[in-house]
C-alpha cells in the first residue's frame, strides 16, 4: 500500500523543543508508519548555522520515513503546502518585562505567521501553537490565517494534563497509565485549572483514590501551575524534551479516535460551550473521532471548580483585550 506523504513545518526548529522534537516526527512516532514525512523548518536568520547542524543530525540518524528536509528564514518558503504547522518559535518574556509588552511582541512574530500559512499552506492545514503565551499567540495567529477552518487551530495544554496525570499517579501511589481523564481547563498559564474532580484514577474518582481535598485543592493545583516555572529555576532552561513529547501526544489525539469514556486536554476555538466567549482560545476536555475534534459537554462543576474556570477565564479576557488593537487585518502593516 503507497504510503501517505505528510509536510510538516517547524517554527524555532533549532531551539530546545525543536531539537527534541523533530527525530521524533521523522521516526513516524507521531504520524505512524505509513506516513512518510517532509520537514520544512523555519528559523530566524541568525540561527540558521545551526539550523544546519541539527539538520546534519537528522540526516545521520537515517530515518526510512524522512523523505526531504527544508531549512529556511522566509515564512513563505517554509509554510509553502504544509499539512501541519507546528509553531514552537516565541519570544520568551525578560526581566523586567510585563506581560503585555510580551503578548505585543510575539504578536508581530504570529501575524506574520498567520498571514503566510493563510497564503501558502494547504486549507486543509492544523495549527499547533506551542510558543507561549500559546493560548493567546494561538489567537493572534487564527485572526490572520483566514484561508484556515478555526478547529484547525490548537494550543497545546496536554503537556499540563500530562504533569497532572504524573502528579496524581505518584500521591496515590498508582502507575500513571492508570489516571485518566484531567481536564485543563483555559489557560496555559499560572492560572490554569487541572480539574482533578474529572479525573479517574483505575476507574474511580480521583478525590476517592486521594481523599486529601485540601492537597488537591491547593499544592496540587500550584505544582502543576508552576511547574513550567519549577523547571527552568532547576535546569536553567525551559522545558524541553517534555513539551516535545506532548506536541506529539496532541497530534496523536486529534488523528486518533479517541477511546469510549477518555477525553484529552486542548485550547482551541471556543464554540461557547460552557458560558466562554466565543473565539477565545480556550482549553477545554476534548474528543476526537480521528477527522474531527468536539468538546465534551455535560460535566459538572462545584463551586470551587467555577471558581477557578473563572479566573482563567478573566486572564485570557484580559490577554484578547491587550491584543485586539492590532488584530484588525486592515490597520495591521503587511
Amino acid at each position: 500500500m503507497e504510503k501517505k506523504k505528510i509536510k510538516i513545518t517547524v517554527t524555532g526548529a533549532a531551539g530546545n523543543i525543536g531539537y527534541a522534537l523533530l527525530f521524533r516526527l521523522a521516526s513516524g512516532e507521531a504520524f505512524g508508519p505509513d506516513a512518510e514525512i517532509d520537514l520544512s523548518l523555519l528559523e530566524i536568520e541568525s540561527a540558521l548555522p545551526a539550523l544546519k547542524g541539527v539538520v546534519m543530525e537528522l540526516e545521520d540518524c537515517a530515518f526510512p520515513l524522512l523523505k526531504s528536509v527544508v531549512q529556511t528564514s522566509d515564512p513563505n518558503e517554509g509554510f509553502k503546502d504544509a499539512d501541519w504547522a507546528l509553531l514552537v518559535g516565541s519570544i520568551p518574556r525578560k526581566a523586567g518585562m510585563e506581560r503585555n509588552d510580551l503578548l505585543k511582541v510575539n504578536g508581530g512574530i504570529f501575524i506574520t505567521q498567520g498571514k503566510a500559512i493563510s497564503n501558502q499552506a494547504k486549507p486543509t492545514c492544523k495549527i499547533l501553537v506551542i510558543g507561549n503565551p500559546c493560548n493567546t499567540n494561538a489567537y493572534i495567529a487564527k485572526a490572520f490565517a483566514s484561508n484556515i477552518p478555526e478547529k484547525n487551530i490548537f494550543a497545546m495544554t496536554l503537556l499540563d494534563q500530562n504533569r497532572a496525570a504524573a502528579q496524581l499517579a505518584e500521591k496515590a501511589g498508582v502507575d500513571v497509565s492508570e489516571v485518566e481523564n484531567i481536564a485543563i481547563w483555559g489557560n496555559h498559564s499560572a492560572t490554569q485549572y487541572p480539574d482533578f474532580y474529572q479525573a479517574t484514577i483505575n476507574g474511580k474518582p480521583a478525590t476517592e483514590i486521594i481523599p486529601d481535598e485540601k492537597w488537591l485543592q491547593t499544592t496540587f493545583i500550584e505544582t502543576i501551575q508552576k511547574r513550567g516555572a519549577d523547571i527552568l529555576s532547576a535546569r536553567g532552561l525551559s522545558s524541553a524534551a517534555s513539551a516535545a513529547n506532548a506536541v506529539v501526544g496532541t497530534i496523536r489525539n486529534v488523528i486518533t479516535p479517541t477511546k469510549e469514556g477518555e477525553f484529552f486536554s486542548m485550547a482551541v476555538s471556543s464554540d461557547g460551550s460552557y458560558g466562554i466567549e466565543k473565539g477565545i482560545m480556550f482549553s477545554y476536555p476534548l474528543r476526537s473521532d480521528g477527522q474531527d475534534w468536539n468538546v465534551v459537554t455535560g460535566l459538572e462543576h462545584n463551586s470551587f471548580s467555577k471558581e477557578k474556570i473563572a479566573a482563567t477565564y478573566a486572564e485570557l479576557l484580559s490577554e484578547m483585550s491587550s491584543v485586539k488593537e492590532f488584530l484588525d487585518p486592515k490597520q495591521c502593516p503587511t
